[in-house]
């Protein structure tokens, strides 16, 4: 079955740190470049964080900088965001996805992962 499963969130309070996972199967997974993506209240999906298949190169969003890691293990198959320094505008729902959104035509959105920090 192809799907994307992600797992991890939770109610954490400023300044605190999680880690999301995200479990892929029933595709090539180590063959496609990936990336976490997220959407918060009232706002579109954006893109946060990407690695390449090989875990060669990785990229962010200029807000999460210095406080989000995106790693990956092509043989689990698994995606992880460490998200530390957790802030109030960092609430939002966590999908992993390639980093085309659409591509590969057959990959759906998962759940999602709910993040919600306080203050």
């Amino acid at each position: 079955q192809v799907q994307l499963v992600e797992s991890g969130g939770g109610l954490v309070q400023s300044g605190e740190s999680l880690t999301l996972s995200c479990t892929a199967s029933g595709f090539n997974f180590s063959s496609y470049t990936m990336a976490w993506y997220r959407q918060g209240p009232r706002k579109e999906r954006e893109l946060v964080a990407v690695i390449t298949s090989s875990a060669g190169s990785t990229r962010y969003t200029d807000s999460v900088k210095g406080r989000f890691t995106i790693s990956r293990d092509n043989v689990k198959p698994m995606v992880y965001l460490q998200m530390n320094n957790l802030k109030r505008d960092d609430t939002a729902v966590y999908y992993c996805h390639t980093d085309t959104p659409g591509f590969p035509w057959f990959l759906s959105w998962g759940q999602g992962t709910q993040v919600t920090v306080f203050s």
